[in-house]
């Protein structure tokens, strides 16, 4: 299986498995109040370093059609990682900033993970 389709079919289902919680069960408001609790966060961003950091090793293309959007994924999830371990006040600052663009944050994800979806496939 080709690297760009792995990781489409990856971050596809990821996107809209985690979406389609956060709708039905509205846990991401519950998430983001999370925050304050600094073992949390950093416990949380070392997942997010790891997944970032092995979409970076194995998928730095740098494109301007789909497999470019892996690669920013990637990169951002990995920076995001980092700054979860590294700033958890800054990350608790910036998650009640976002509290108020959940729902519409939501949407887009999941229309993200079926797009995605939808290029590995097709």
């Amino acid at each position: 299986m080709d690297t760009s389709i792995f990781f489409a079919r990856l971050w596809g289902s990821f996107f809209v498995i985690f979406g389609c919680l956060f709708v039905i069960t509205r846990q991401l408001g519950k998430t983001i109040e999370m925050t304050d609790n600094k073992s949390f966060v950093i416990s949380t961003g070392y997942i997010s370093m790891l997944m970032g950091l092995v979409t970076v090793i194995l998928h730095n293309i740098w494109a301007i059609n789909w497999t470019g959007v892996i690669t920013i994924l990637g990169w951002s999830t990995l920076i995001k990682g980092i700054l979860k371990i590294g700033f958890p006040e800054f990350i608790h600052e910036q998650a009640q900033r976002f509290k108020k663009k959940q729902f519409l944050s939501t949407l887009f994800m999941i229309f993200l993970g079926i797009w995605l979806l939808w290029r590995s496939f097709y």
